[in-house]
């Protein structure tokens, strides 16, 4: 997906969404107000555009990333306080998670679906898509920020346990209260349902393929129920996604999260932007996780010293990518081994590493999959899931929905260590948003 693109859509905009002083900063005083489908269109561009890459910020609190006392004071400054889950302390120039944006489009999804019967001048497949669209958008606002500020679906009572406002009506009046994470999760799951009635584009050019497609709707329901916990709801939504499209990329010559990759479904997110590509070195530790034989060692990353190993796979709008089929695979291969059929979550994960390992190591790495104990095969399920989707913002809510392990950093001589099952794997609401609305934090 060229994000260019998306932006230079939005300078055509009609429509001027312009923000206002309360808390959601949505409020629309524009002088023309939507009618006809392409300026809905623009709208909806507009949301696209806004969607915060927010889960590649929270990649600094996981085990990817390595900060050294080498970068600039900006970027300490920026990032060290995310980096050492410093959340309580953090200094007035630590990057901020984009609370704001996430309701911006919300707002303007919700507009969208309630505007529906008013929309002039579209046909009725491209009135419906836009409405399926918003659906879609409306689900995934809720899911990632549920995932960044709420605790783990599967690590608490959902039906007792608050999580962010849920968002499902245009009114900017209101004033918003924290909604419990299962209420979250059923509006999600209701919303996908929705959108699947709607959506009818089954795929979308390069370059406009930012936009969700039928295809979607199942790759991320397989996401939200393996979040979930619900194994068979999330193997059946995988195995239907990889009915219309298993291919996997030739990681040799494009990146599996390449907006013009084969295996991208939905290229909306540039997850690792080029200030956090930038900014960042490879965790060693991390690193190693990758065997010798693996393809992913050199096509992902490019080593300068044997302590200093840079990012590829991000730092450009090629690489913009928010679900693909690899990550079908791992999630039918982990929910398969949840429901206890572990030649079928063996058949999944072996699918996906035939393609990252070379010709002549790969029967090898077959042999040894095959022999492994149940539990040796689900903590290797777990660490393909790292390697595969690294720096694609997964892994940062991998590690909250399952182990939650212990992690230890040193910077200079001092070392900062996140305890297991520690609180702080769910990130604060942001104190900007608090203090605009003191209910959010009760």
């Amino acid at each position: 997906m060229k994000k260019t693109l998306l932006y230079t859509l939005v300078a055509s905009l009609m429509v001027m969404l312009s923000a206002c002083d309360d808390y959601l900063d949505i409020k629309p005083v524009g002088k023309v107000i939507p009618t006809t489908a392409q300026e809905f269109r623009s709208l909806l561009t507009e949301a696209y555009v806004t969607v915060p890459d927010d889960r590649g910020l929270a990649s600094f609190r996981s085990d990817e990333i390595l900060l050294d006392p080498t970068m600039s004071s900006n970027d300490i400054e920026s990032y060290f306080d995310i980096w050492t889950w410093n959340d309580n302390g953090a200094g007035e120039n630590t990057a901020s998670f984009s609370w704001r944006q996430f309701y911006h489009v919300l707002f303007i999804a919700n507009y969208v679906i309630e505007q529906q019967d008013a929309i002039t001048d579209g046909t009725v497949a491209e009135i419906r898509q836009m409405v399926g669209e918003s659906y879609m958008l409306r689900a995934y606002m809720h899911f990632v920020l549920a995932n960044l500020h709420a605790p783990a679906y599967t690590k608490c009572d959902p039906a007792t346990t608050k999580a962010v406002p849920l968002k499902l009506d245009s009114d900017v009046e209101s004033t918003l209260t924290r909604s419990m994470l299962g209420d979250i999760y059923a509006s999600i799951v209701s919303d996908l349902d929705s959108a699947e009635e709607y959506i009818n584009v089954d795929t979308w050019d390069p370059g406009y393929n930012y936009r969700f497609n039928k295809l979607s709707v199942d790759a991320l329901r397989s996401r939200v129920y393996l979040y979930m916990g619900k194994w068979d709801e999330s193997l059946a939504a995988a195995k239907r996604v990889l009915a219309v499209n298993n291919q996997l990329s030739n990681v040799s010559t494009t990146l599996p999260n390449a907006y013009n990759s084969v295996e991208n479904i939905v290229a909306l997110e540039q997850v690792m932007n080029s200030q956090y590509a930038r900014t960042i070195k490879v965790n060693r530790d991390f690193f190693q996780l990758y065997e010798t034989p693996d393809l992913r060692r050199r096509a992902y990353y490019k080593r300068i010293t044997t302590s200093n190993t840079i990012l590829i796979k991000g730092g450009s709008n090629t690489y913009s990518c928010t679900l693909r089929t690899g990550e079908m695979y791992l999630n039918a291969a982990e929910s398969a081994w949840q429901t206890g059929d572990y030649d079928e979550a063996v058949n999944y994960l072996l699918q996906l590493q035939r393609s990252r390992y070379s010709t002549a190591s790969y029967p090898m790495k077959e042999e040894e999959v095959k022999g492994f104990s149940h539990d040796r095969l689900l903590e290797e399920i777990y660490l393909e899931r790292a390697r595969e989707l690294a720096f694609e913002g997964h892994r940062w809510f991998d590690l909250r929905r399952t182990t939650q392990p212990r992690i230890v950093r040193k910077f200079r001589a001092d070392e900062y260590v996140l305890e297991a099952g520690d609180s702080r794997y769910t990130i604060p609401i942001p104190s900007e948003a608090i203090e605009a609305n003191p209910s959010l934090a009760q």
